[in-house]
């Protein structure tokens, strides 16, 4: 399973796992922070991490390509992982994101997936999967900017979750992921679990700011696919935003 890091604060448990990986750690080695005091998401934003939360990186080999699949793999293997287990109602949204999907409410963000490459003189060409969960932040820990939109998993449920236990369903997660891509047939079944999965199928998207078609499905290797008219538009890379109904 690989070295198991813990530590009470860190700047990022992403550069401490990617430091690993290019020193040979093997796959599974995981860094786990109970704070990061400059965590980091997708395309260079900052995560916030208070305490309460699972901040996790996990070395990984590979998967064969495409390996775009592989951030929404693990959202969808630890959503499904975290429903399992405690009934919640969690769905992925494209490309990276966990939200809580409760009838009458907005959505709200509990969990997102950043995914680096990295050269390894172990696993070859490794992949840094990093995931952070609000797991039993209090409400008053999220900033103002992004408290209406995030939710943590005691929330949802009667009684509050071990953060050891939640660490346990991400790691397996990100393993049961990479694995998954590596199996004959595996793209097509895994992208098949994150299509089930997926926030939003018919509603009204923009990307980058612009309204751009409703949600119908995913591509062959895992771009958002919308309807726009009487065209398909396939969406590799930008913000996207689900709307509500006019």
């Amino acid at each position: 399973m690989g070295l198991r890091e813990v530590h009470e604060v860190l700047p990022s448990t992403q550069d401490r796992a990617i430091d690993l990986a290019r020193s040979g750690a093997e796959e599974g080695t995981r860094v786990v922070a109970r704070r990061q005091s400059r965590g980091r998401g997708r395309v260079g934003r900052g995560w916030t991490s208070p305490e309460g939360g699972l901040y996790i990186s996990i070395v990984l080999a590979t998967p064969p390509p495409p390996a775009t699949l592989l951030p929404l793999g693990i959202g969808t293997f630890l959503a499904r992982g975290l429903n399992d287990r405690y009934r919640t109602p969690l769905r992925v949204k494209w490309p990276n994101d966990i939200l809580a999907v409760t009838p009458g409410e907005p959505p709200r963000k509990v969990a997102g997936i950043l995914v680096d490459s990295v050269s390894s003189p172990s696993l070859g060409q490794a992949v840094v999967a990093g995931v952070g969960i609000n797991v039993r932040v209090a409400r008053d820990a999220f900033p103002v900017a992004i408290a209406d939109d995030s939710a943590s998993l005691h929330e949802l449920l009667p009684s509050a979750p071990s953060v050891d236990e939640v660490e346990e369903i991400a790691a397996g997660a990100a393993l049961t992921a990479r694995r998954a891509l590596a199996e004959p047939g595996g793209t097509a079944r895994v992208r098949r679990l994150c299509e089930e999965m997926l926030y939003g199928v018919g509603r009204p998207v923009t990307v980058d700011g612009v309204r751009s078609g409703r949600i119908t499905t995913l591509g062959d290797e895992g771009e958002l696919l919308l309807a726009t008219g009487e065209h398909r538009l396939a969406v590799r890379s930008g913000e996207v935003r689900v709307e509500e109904e006019a």
